[in-house]
Parts: structure tokens; sequence; C-alpha cells
């Protein structure tokens, strides 16, 4: 049977993942300083959990400081419900260990994940690979609890103040979107070709002065976007 170069290249993705999966990464970072850091911000989550009372239909949108800043999200997502659980700079790493107790106490059509932290240009980045491996183990948590819901990560999008490491970005952006493809009921989000402008760089009136939060128009285009891919897998 003849291979070719995209299917032995996607074989070697999914192998390279499924062995570092198997070295059970989350171990790696649960102890770290900067994981436990959030604590507190995930038995926040669990309180309201127990003070709010949300519809069994809502789509679960968690994930980093663009999640956590999305104050239009309610209105901009209806007809739509929705659950936010965003929290300030947001890894995989972090996010890996907390995903059951951030994702499996609700009931769920839909859940959308956006973690844009772990390739930021610094010293502690981590690669692309250790990235995707991150984001197959979420999927995993996921999963125990998920098995059929649709699950939807948004790619990281492209900023001016990370532009320097956005060819690591892309390639990570690449990666977990070969495991979407390859998994069912998972979608990938690609977001780039509306952020960049005609010299292929990113728009500056979609992000706010710190060039890497959006705003109220970077929002916009996002909500665009997610309710097109919501729409066609929910049928709406």
């Amino acid at each position: 049977m003849f291979i070719t170069k995209d299917n032995m290249r996607r074989y070697i993705v999914l192998l390279i993942s499924s062995i570092l999966l198997s070295c059970s990464p989350v171990k790696k970072y649960q102890n770290l300083p900067e994981v436990k850091f959030w604590e507190k911000d995930i038995q926040n989550f669990e309180q309201l959990n127990k003070s709010e009372k949300y519809p069994e239909d809502a789509i679960l949108f968690a994930g980093s400081s663009s999640i956590r800043f999305w104050t239009s999200l309610e209105k901009d997502m209806v007809p739509y419900h929705v659950i936010q659980r965003g929290y300030g700079g947001a890894k995989l790493s972090d996010f890996a260990v907390y995903a059951g107790r951030i994702i499996d106490p609700h009931q769920c059509k839909a859940i959308i994940l956006f973690i844009a932290n772990d390739i930021t240009g610094t010293d502690n980045d981590k690669t692309p690979a250790e990235v995707a491996t991150l984001f197959r183990n979420v999927l995993k948590t996921i999963r125990k609890v998920h098995p059929v819901t649709p699950v939807f990560w948004i790619a990281v999008t492209p900023t001016v103040s990370r532009w320097k490491v956005w060819p690591k970005i892309q390639k990570a952006n690449a990666l977990i979107k070969e495991i979407c493809d390859n998994q069912k009921n998972t979608y990938f989000i690609a977001t780039d070709f509306a952020f960049l402008n005609e010299y292929g760089v990113p728009k500056d009136e979609l992000f706010r002065d710190d060039k890497l939060h959006l705003t109220e128009k970077g929002y916009a285009l996002w909500t665009e976007i997610i309710k097109k891919e919501l729409n066609k897998v929910l049928n709406r």
C-alpha cells in the first residue's frame, strides 16, 4: 500500500504524542509552586458550582485570561447558555492538573478551550510537542466524564507581544489540529486568518494596549468564528 508523506507525518505525530503521554506529564507539574498558585482560583470555581445553577445544555468556556476577560460572553453567545471558567495566565501544564475539577462537575452541550501561555518567548517555554501532549492529556481527562461531548480548541491567536515565537505557536497549533482531526467529537477552531492583516501581521485594532488581550472588536470577531463552528456541529 502506498503511504503518502502527509499520512506518514500524521502517524509520527500521533506516535510521539502517545509515547510522551505514557510518561504521565501531569505528574511533572502537579507539585510545582506555579501550578499550586492557581489552587485558590480553582476553589473559587468550586464555590460557584455550589452557589450557581447552570442549564444542562450550556456551553462550557474554560482556559486562560482571554476567557476570563470576556465580559460580554453571555450576551455574545445567545441563544446558547454559557459557563465561564477562565483564570489568570493559565497554561496547559496547570490546566491539565486541574481539568477534572474545572470540567467534571458540569453537564454541558459542548466544551470550548483556549489556553495560550505555554509558548510566550521565555526560557521556560514548552516545545510544541510538549504542548500537544498536554492537550491530549486534558482531552483524555475530559473524556472520562464527557465521552461524546463536542470539545473545541480555539487556536492560539497571533499577537504582537509574542510575535517572535509565532512560528513555534503555529507548530503547536498544527500539532493540536492533528490530534483534533483524529479524535471523534473534537474540533480545532482556526483564527489566524481573521487576526492577520494583508501584510501577514496582527491587526492592531483587535488587541488592547498590551498587544496580547482582545479588544471589543477582537471579541466580536471571536464570537463570529466560534458561533459559526458551534452552529455547524450542534446543528443550530
